[in-house]
């Protein structure tokens, strides 16, 4: 049991360390298939990363206008994370955007450099953010927490449900079989966890709303996934991430 325990937390250090730009300790047995069984841990990290941006958002909160707090939020999870997410959604963009086949917009997503459909993407995404949190009120810290959570939760979904469109680099992505023994009820009890926080902070219908704005986003954010590329890609999950922690604050707005 003990060495289950020790086995599960280290799994949780290597999901920290992919996600967030923290100082964990490397892993010392570190391969692509505990890489793999790391991946149902994403939505605890992110409900750990929710926490600390909702603490910002709450403190500067007590002294600022909510615009500004929201902005000192979103810069908060944009410095814990590295970008990780936003760089995702902006190459997406760039990709589809402007790709004219699957290889073509494979390759522009290979590009460091942002383009116009980037751009565009990342300043709408973020204003809708913060324009979210400055009217969500006293909902908005819960709201903030469920949504990076739950938003890892669509992550880990859309992993399981479509196929990886590169023919390499897979390493650190997980089908059903490699998430390991349990990895789908950890997963869903995480979300579980999180859907019920807000429930009881903002309401049962503000929970119902975000999960229903999150699973609608997530479903067509996969179709076009599958249809373009043939499948998934890390750039792909990033906006799968993106797209749904602002669904999910749009839909705890919508109903309260």
């Amino acid at each position: 049991m003990t060495g289950r325990l020790v086995q599960e937390g280290r799994l949780i250090l290597l999901a920290a360390g992919f996600l967030t730009r923290l100082p964990v300790p490397p892993d010392p047995g570190f391969t692509p298939q505990r890489m793999a069984w790391a991946t149902r841990w994403f939505p605890l990290v992110g409900l750990g990363i929710g926490a600390v941006v909702a603490l910002v958002f709450w403190g500067a909160a007590l002294v600022l206008p909510e615009w500004v707090a929201a902005g000192l939020a979103l810069a908060a999870g944009v410095r814990l994370t590295g970008a990780l997410h936003e760089d995702g959604l902006a190459d997406v963009a760039d990709g589809l955007g402007g790709g004219q086949s699957r290889e073509h917009a494979l390759e522009i997503m290979r590009d460091s450099r942002i383009g116009s459909y980037g751009t565009v993407a990342l300043v709408l995404v973020l204003l809708l953010k913060a324009g979210a949190l400055a009217h969500l009120g006293g909902a908005a810290v819960a709201a903030l927490i469920a949504a990076h959570g739950l938003s890892r939760v669509f992550v880990v979904l859309t992993m399981l449900r479509l196929p990886y469109a590169r023919p390499e680099g897979k390493a650190g992505f997980a089908s059903l079989a490699e998430i390991g023994p349990g990895g789908l009820w950890i997963v869903l009890g995480t979300g579980a966890v999180a859907a019920l926080g807000l429930a009881v902070a903002a309401g049962p219908g503000a929970a119902l709303s975000a999960l229903a704005a999150a699973a609608g986003v997530t479903l067509w954010i996969g179709a076009m996934l599958r249809r373009r590329l043939g499948g998934y890609t890390g750039d792909g999950l990033g906006a799968v991430q993106q797209l749904t922690e602002l669904a999910i604050l749009l839909g705890v707005l919508a109903w309260v």
